[in-house]
């Protein structure tokens, strides 16, 4: 039986490069197909809804800023018995909920495969829209080290033939979520 798998976006794209997660997710979403045991979800801040996804899917990839003490741009893809260790990488509230859910959920009978492939962000409090250039500019690694994630998981999919770039990706994002 194949393992079902969902990639979660977590952020939100008003505070700047805590949207990367979001507009990530989207980026694998436009430009890859993946198989009907993948599911792609626009996390943003869903907190305790997380333990849906924990409990019902076999393995789970967050996509989202982590706060280390590190270059911004520096990624890191951490599996769950980890981050569940690692008080530092709460630093905004969307963080500490998903280690909240992570911790609930690990008390229970089914707990999801979770991993966090996350990304040191520059600026998190600004209120604006769209990445810092040191988050442009590593947007790519980003998505590669999510790429090989879902690789170690098993997980198969195809690059489409049609191509969206970053700034498509914002622009029509945050335009989308604007207008909610």
């Amino acid at each position: 039986m194949q393992k079902t798998t969902a990639v979660v976006g977590a952020g939100t794209i008003i505070f700047r490069d805590e949207g990367v997660g979001v507009y990530a997710q989207r980026y694998l979403e436009e430009n890859y197909n993946f198989g009907e045991d993948v599911t792609l979800v626009d996390g943003g801040v869903l907190g305790f809804q997380l333990m849906t996804y924990y409990q019902d899917y076999d393995n789970v990839v967050i996509l989202d800023t982590i706060s280390m003490e590190d270059e911004a741009g520096s990624i890191y893809s951490i599996p769950a018995d980890e981050l569940l260790g690692l008080g530092s990488y709460k630093q905004n509230a969307h963080e500490v909920e998903i280690v909240e859910m992570l911790e609930i959920c690990s008390l229970l009978d089914k707990m999801a495969n979770v991993h966090v492939v996350g990304i040191v962000p520059k600026d998190i409090e600004s209120v604006d829209i769209g990445l810092t250039n040191e988050l442009k500019n590593k947007f790519d690694d980003f998505i590669q080290a999510s790429l090989k994630q879902l690789d170690s998981m098993g997980v198969s999919y195809t690059k489409k033939e049609t191509y969206t770039n970053l700034e498509d990706i914002i622009k029509l994002y945050s335009h989308a979520q604007l207008q909610r």
